[in-house]
């Protein structure tokens, strides 16, 4: 569910959205922060959510935020995260209701942000709140929708939950709230777009886009079996990869 094993061609064609946000958020962080276009960074302070300008009527600052980043470390840490858990939720909701939940759980850490903090020039940008509403999706399920996700995959979740919440209170310069308040959205969205929702599965996936255009289905029963599945193993290195990466990441923000 976790373990990414599609190509790059792949991974573009199975999950169109987070393929495009990952992309969005690469492609925003050269122009802005790269090349430092003047017209680019006048769209990054037009679009930074800031108390007093939403106070003033600037709501687009509400929305806006989640596609911008404050620098490459930035954008590849919730790029990352994007990658390894935004396609299977990608593939069990559908792209309408995967863009839905990931802007209300944006839009809900930014309005607990600009509601909860007292700082009116309080400033801040990124896609962490709707990335920690995907977590708020994925806790649901193993609280309340367990025939969607397995005991391993469970385990997962809750592991990199809590250093997520581990990390959010013990890095620096991190919006709290906005991660408290995106995980709150995700959480409190994910009853009426799990319904109708099935379990992640790979093969499904393969099998309809190869059957796409077809006026027959065909189906071989001995393709998939020359395939290596991933193990039970695959596992626990995919889950101490993912915790060596967010040590690393914490190290390198202290400096």
């Amino acid at each position: 569910m976790f373990v990414r094993t599609e190509n790059f061609k792949e991974f573009l064609k199975f999950y169109p959205v987070v393929s495009f946000l990952v992309g969005l958020h690469f492609a925003l962080w050269i122009l802005m922060d790269f090349l430092q276009i003047g017209i680019a960074q006048d769209l990054k302070a037009w679009g930074m959510g800031v108390n007093l300008f939403i106070l003033n009527g600037e709501y687009w600052r509400l929305v806006t935020p989640i596609f911008l980043h404050a620098d490459f470390t930035h954008a590849l840490f919730n790029s990352f995260s994007l990658v390894l858990f935004g396609p299977a939720l990608e593939q069990m909701l559908g792209k309408g209701k995967f863009i839905l939940m990931y802007l209300f759980a944006g839009i809900a850490g930014n309005i607990g942000t600009f509601i909860v903090n007292p700082d009116a020039y309080y400033a801040h940008l990124g896609a962490s709140g709707a990335i920690f509403g995907i977590f708020g999706v994925y806790v649901f399920m193993v609280l309340f929708r367990k025939h969607l996700i397995d005991q391993a995959n469970s385990q997962i979740i809750l592991v990199i939950f809590a250093l997520g919440l581990f990390m959010t209170f013990a890095r620096p310069n991190i919006n709290v709230l906005g991660h408290l308040f995106g995980l709150i959205g995700g959480f409190a969205i994910a009853p009426p777009i799990l319904r109708n929702a099935r379990p992640f599965s790979l093969w499904q996936i393969r099998t309809r886009h190869s059957n796409r255009g077809n006026n027959e289905i065909s189906f071989n029963p001995t393709r998939w079996k020359k395939r290596k599945l991933p193990g039970k193993s695959t596992g626990k290195y995919i889950l101490w990869g993912i915790i060596l990466f967010l040590a690393l990441f914490a190290l390198i923000n202290r400096f």
